[in-house]
């Protein structure tokens, strides 16, 4: 008789899952202290509130400080219940946080709102990672393209959630907070359908390792530690360049760089818009082509793509004295490279994917990404501020192009590994 797939296996729940992680991306998009929460921090000044640059900065940095430490202990929880359970729970934290920080005008209230919003967001992460691991087990191509549906729900999550953070503010006010609390209870919905049928809390709830011991195991694997350095600076590359690049093209003019200083915040909004476009295609594109590729490889190819964009970028910010329409095939061949770009995450994501459905510890593989993903966030933050006083745009794609050597090295170390496992399956 054959076997009949769980009903969370099939693509409709699938899509479900990933239908509600971007509409949970633009609910912490469009809430966050760059949004909503910026206009009503704004606001709050304007009235006369102790509120500045400083404090705002704090906001948004303590949340990725809370998904940095929550991860783990939210990974290690769904190896001990089950993603469904880690999913909702985050769901509902998040939906109370949002809702915390429009009810109140008291700083340490903020604070805390964000501390939640940033646990609720490392519980949903890898919670949503190990179920589509689940999902997916046995099917490699269908893995890989799940993994950039994946990541392409986080473009689509920060488009949706810049656009409509604005026009909430004017029409709602703080009551645009609720509306977003509602954006998290409707993405619990599709995630409580899509996870449906899901396998029951594993094994290890009663009779496996404990938590450290699992996490242990997790870090132990030795491609999870050739991956890691190649992740953590391509996180910090993302970090670098999205904390620092909008100050820099719309800020104080720096003498003999084209580009900083250079556009209107309408402007820069178009440009990231563009862009956002630009990697949602690439992701697709990636997405059919996964297959065709180890994991590794397309790691690699993307890592090239991120190589061209440093150089070509450096090469627009310096060229005063260009003809237009010279900029412009400079432009067009950038956009080119973007897309190839874009292949790194879904590739890094898939390879994780592959290394947790053989794993019990799932979630604790899937919390290590998490981790990482927001520690080089954090560290690219830092290493962009110090390189974008000493040399502006110049100053960032140097940070970029070192971070990129830097999971070069470490992608070709991986690159290896992979080929001696394909020679010699025993020995590994």
């Amino acid at each position: 008789m054959k076997n009949t797939p769980p009903l969370s296996h099939h693509p409709k729940r699938i899509l479900a899952v990933l239908g509600g992680h971007a509409l949970l991306r633009m609910a912490t998009v469009a809430s966050s202290a760059s949004a909503m929460a910026g206009f009503y921090l704004a606001a709050l000044a304007r009235d006369g509130a102790p509120i500045g640059a400083g404090l705002v900065g704090l906001i948004n940095g303590i949340l990725e400080v809370a998904v940095l430490f929550g991860a783990l202990p939210f990974g290690l929880l769904i190896d001990r219940r089950t993603p469904r359970f880690v999913l909702l729970l985050g769901i509902v934290m998040g939906a109370l946080a949002t809702q915390l920080f429009g009810l109140t005008a008291l700083i340490p209230v903020f604070l805390v709102s964000r501390i939640v919003e940033g646990l609720a967001f490392a519980a949903v992460n890898p919670a949503a990672l190990a179920h589509l691991t689940d999902a997916t087990s046995g099917d490699e191509k269908r893995r890989g393209q799940v993994m950039s549906w994946f990541e392409l729900t986080v473009f689509i999550g920060l488009a949706l959630g810049s656009a409509v953070a604005g026009p909430l503010w004017e029409a709602f006010g703080t009551w645009g907070f609720s509306v977003m609390a509602i954006g998290y209870l409707l993405a619990g919905g599709l995630f409580y359908w899509g996870t449906a049928g899901a396998p029951p809390a594993r094994e290890t709830k009663v009779a496996g390792p404990s938590p450290l011991v699992m996490l242990k195991q997790a870090w132990l694997d030795p491609t999870i530690r050739r991956l890691a350095p190649a992740w953590l600076s391509a996180n910090a590359i993302i970090g670098l360049w999205i904390t620092h690049i909008v100050f820099q093209l719309s800020g104080p003019v720096v003498s003999g760089q084209y580009l900083v200083g250079r556009f209107s915040p309408t402007q820069v909004s178009l440009m990231a818009f563009i862009y956002s476009v630009l990697i949602g295609t690439g992701v697709v594109i990636w997405g059919n082509l996964l297959g065709r590729f180890s994991r590794s490889r397309a790691m690699m190819i993307s890592l090239y793509g991120v190589m061209a964009v440093n150089v070509i970028f450096f090469l627009l910010n310096n060229s005063n004295g260009w003809p237009s329409w010279a900029r412009w095939v400079v432009v067009a061949i950038y956009a080119l490279f973007i897309m190839v770009q874009s292949g790194f995450t879904p590739a890094a994501l898939a390879f994780l994917a592959d290394i947790a459905g053989r794993r019990p510890e799932q979630g604790a593989t899937m919390g290590i990404y998490t981790v990482l993903f927001s520690l080089g966030n954090i560290l690219g933050a830092i290493i962009g501020a110090f390189l974008a006083r000493w040399l502006a745009i110049n100053g960032l794609v140097i940070g970029s192009v070192v971070l990129s050597l830097i999971a070069y090295f470490a992608l070709r170390d991986l690159v290896n590994m992979e080929r001696e496992m394909v020679l010699d399956p025993v020995k590994n």
